[in-house]
């Protein structure tokens, strides 16, 4: 399988990953000729850039007489945000203070009759394992609004 960096590294293989993502969402497929006119780039080098993504499993193909039919498949794409979301997230405090405070803004004991509240577990395994999941959906929002924005602002 190629370098999955490698393959995203080129910014007409980005358009059309960006086209098929579209389709993914609506859970459906796409024909060489719509991703042509969508892109207004010619067949040849869309047929040359869907080979590529193919070799790299980031989509499927079905064949139907002489028409394909592109799906995206995002997996090996999550070796590429494994290696990205660090450097989206680092800066980020992610240590948790806990603090009780009474309906006047006071601070009071927590549950257990405790004061300290230093090294107290907040979340078990699971919650912090599903903590983790939504900050790199919310990551991946974020960037993907940035990037709609600088559509717009190109378009504009």
């Amino acid at each position: 399988m190629p370098d999955i960096f490698g393959v995203i590294a080129d910014a007409t293989r980005r358009d059309i990953l960006r086209v098929l993502l579209e389709r993914f969402q609506q859970d459906a497929e796409i024909s060489v000729s719509e991703i042509v006119g969508q892109l207004e780039i010619s067949q040849p080098t869309v047929s040359k850039h869907l080979k590529v993504l193919r070799e790299a499993e980031l989509v499927s193909v079905r064949e139907e007489g002489q028409h394909r039919y592109y799906t995206l498949d995002p997996e090996p794409l999550e070796m590429v945000e494994d290696f990205v979301i660090p450097f989206l997230s680092a800066g980020f405090d992610t240590e948790v203070t806990v603090e009780y405070l009474s309906e006047e803004g006071e601070r009071v004991p927590g549950p257990d009759g405790d004061d300290s509240f230093d090294d107290e577990e907040v979340l078990s395994e699971e919650a912090a394992a599903a903590a983790e999941r939504i900050g790199r959906a919310a990551a991946r929002a974020e960037h993907r609004v940035k990037e709609l924005v600088a559509r717009f602002r190109l378009k504009g």
